[in-house]
């Protein structure tokens, strides 16, 4: 039954990018089955063999080990602060760390190894996708680097991008998510999600891309070495002003991520009390009802769909953070709900990223900012349907 159901959702998937679809003449079927395949194929050997279980509890276990390491410099800072016994401060505990990851990764840039990563597992996407260099490595880069930062790596490329290729480009960035990130997802959710959720999300926006915005225009930005360009181009910074920008840099997110996720969630609280006391109903469950038939659609277990698509509608509306919050507490979901909505609250599709997007790119061009306007609810959608397409996939196996 549920891969019966994982099919409609696929097909109800597919359909709605379809539609949405201008050239359907330039559809790629063969890549774009390819990839379901390679998806279907990782996500079996991650959840369903003995190897794969033991690589998602090894990973998870070393981002687990990783937070605590960030949390040496957050308790010599912040030791004076008294905790209760048992409880866990969401800024000291989820957010702090990022600092250290942030440095983490910034120290792996500085000596090539992320740009290694990205150059041969890049290469790789590009001949299993058909898709141009700067589609293959754009991927890659956010999930090690992130968002905004990708964009400043190919600040050449997006002034030569067509409207299609830059679309492309702006889905994957928001149906991705960074590694700083991955550590603090841990901590709220189950780590083997959080890795299935990043391997399924290479593909998820590549696929919802090739289908909704097909092209086939040889353009010349995909063919340019985006790395070696970017080696070329910039000299590498001294070893400590890089480290610092980078330590800023985490801290910085981690601010901001505190900030929204207490304007978010105050309003989110603001408007449930307020609607319950009028209307008898809360904010989140109307979102819920909302998004229920398409989380039932997709495969979710018929009493977890009203949860479920609260959950979706609170991450689209505010960002993951809140929404995972919120999954702890929801202790009478199935297994399958659980599996399904860790996976798709792993990405930065929500309106938020879509202005940092657009202000980024707006950094770079004023023109190609325009485009990025144009097609921004389309955005939203297409980066939806990638997200919803790895739950559905995950819940294949359940």
């Amino acid at each position: 039954m549920s891969i019966i159901r994982g099919l409609i959702g696929f097909a109800f998937i597919f359909l709605i990018a379809f539609l949405f679809c201008k050239e359907k003449k330039n559809i790629k079927y063969k890549n774009i089955i390819l990839m379901i395949v390679i998806q279907v194929l990782l996500t079996f050997l991650l959840l369903n063999t003995g190897v794969g279980l033991t690589i998602l509890s090894a990973i998870s276990d070393f981002f687990t080990w990783l937070t605590a390491q960030g949390m040496a410099g957050c308790d010599f800072v912040f030791g004076g602060i008294t905790v209760a016994k048992g409880s866990s401060v969401f800024f000291f505990n989820v957010l702090m760390p990022l600092v250290f990851i942030s440095a983490l990764i910034g120290i792996l840039k500085w000596l090539g190894v992320l740009d290694f990563i990205v150059k041969w597992i890049g290469w790789i996407f590009n001949k299993v996708t058909g898709l141009g260099e700067v589609e293959s490595y754009v991927p890659i880069a956010t999930t090690l680097l992130g968002s905004p930062q990708i964009f400043m790596t190919i600040q050449s490329q997006i002034k030569k991008m067509n409207f299609n290729q830059l679309f492309t480009v702006c889905l994957t960035v928001i149906s991705g998510m960074s590694a700083s990130m991955l550590a603090s997802y841990m901590t709220m959710i189950d780590g083997k999600y959080v890795v299935i959720a990043v391997v399924l999300n290479l593909f998820s926006g590549l696929i919802i891309s090739a289908i909704m915005n097909p092209y086939n225009e040889k353009i010349a930005t995909a063919d340019e070495e985006v790395t070696k360009e970017k080696a070329e181009k910039e000299p590498k910074e001294p070893f400590f002003s890089m480290l610092g920008d980078y330590i800023s840099s985490g801290f910085n997110l981690a601010i901001i991520v505190a900030a929204m996720c207490i304007g978010f969630i105050s309003l989110i609280s603001f408007l449930n009390n307020g609607l319950a006391a009028i209307c008898g109903i809360s904010f989140t469950d109307i979102l819920g009802y909302v998004f229920a038939p398409i989380a039932y659609v997709i495969g979710v277990p018929l009493q977890d769909v009203v949860k479920i698509g609260g959950l979706m509608a609170t991450k689209l509306l505010t960002n993951e953070f809140v929404a995972m919050g919120q999954v702890a507490s929801m202790t009478t979901l199935t297994a399958k709900s659980v599996a399904m909505i860790s996976v798709y609250l792993v990405s930065f599709v929500n309106f938020g990223t879509l202005g940092i997007i657009s202000g980024a790119v707006k950094s770079i061009s004023e023109e190609k900012a325009k485009d990025v306007a144009k097609f921004s609810l389309k955005l939203i959608l297409g980066g939806t349907l990638a997200g919803l397409l790895s739950a559905a996939i995950v819940g294949l196996f359940f």
